[in-house]
């Protein structure tokens, strides 16, 4: 059994879905935060998890609360 405090849960994202609504590519949302492409491109596809300040810079970036982007995924 799994809990919220343990390695098995995931985080997932709406990066590309919030990307796609203001029709940016992954290039400029970096730009836009200061990071590298690869770094949008990585979080988007769940292999690298954002550090505290990327995800507030993208929260603040499509003025959402950051657990509009983010959200923690219980494997089942």
């Amino acid at each position: 059994m799994s809990s919220l405090f343990d390695n098995s849960v995931l985080l997932d994202n709406n990066m590309a879905k919030l990307r796609s609504k203001r029709n940016i590519s992954q290039q400029q949302l970096a730009d836009a935060i200061g990071v590298s492409r690869k770094t949008i491109s990585t979080v988007e596809t769940g292999r690298f998890t954002p550090s505290v300040l990327i995800a507030l810079k993208m929260a603040l970036y499509f003025e959402v609360p950051v657990e509009s982007i983010f959200q923690l995924e219980k494997p089942e």
